[in-house]
């Protein structure tokens, strides 16, 4: 049974081409050739910077709206220094992840300098940008439909 808010993500035997299913919508997830994947879709890091970069756009979007600010629309530019598929090699012996988020944020419209800077100040306080800046806890990993892992099955057949 699905919960509230879940993802559902598949990998196969090889490579790293990932299925991401979250609402009803299929995503895919991949490396570079370059790097050993098959170029089917945004690395994890890509994926963690569109989240935050939508969520942005959104929250600017809302705030914009209901004030009746004249936004014709965003764009914004995320960027940062990890290359995921090294971090992975190496995450067994030491921290990895990315450290610093770089945004650049283009507001189009007939805006006043006023509405510009208090936009600007909003975008800091999108929700994944304040969990991103806050932390996270992630719950430790457990093993689904193992005799004594208390999860049920995910092959969707009923075990007794």
């Amino acid at each position: 049974m699905a919960k509230p808010n879940e993802v559902i993500v598949r990998g196969g035997e090889r490579g790293f081409a990932t299925e991401i299913m979250a609402r009803g919508h299929m995503l895919i997830a991949d490396e570079p050739a370059a790097l050993g994947g098959t170029e089917m879709g945004p690395t994890p890091y890509d994926y963690l910077l569109a989240s935050l970069g939508a969520c942005t756009v959104m929250t600017l979007r809302i705030y914009a709206d209901r004030r009746g600010w004249p936004l014709e629309s965003v764009t914004i530019r995320l960027w940062q220094n990890r290359v995921y598929e090294k971090d992975c090699e190496e995450c067994d012996v030491k921290p990895v992840g990315i450290d610093q988020v770089e945004r650049e944020i283009e507001l189009a419209g007939p805006l006043t300098e006023e509405q510009q800077e208090g936009l600007l100040r909003i975008a800091d306080r999108c929700p994944v940008g304040q969990t991103l800046s806050r932390g996270i806890r992630i719950a430790p990993a457990r093993a689904a439909g193992l005799p004594g892992s208390g999860a049920p099955p995910t092959d969707g057949a009923r075990h007794s």
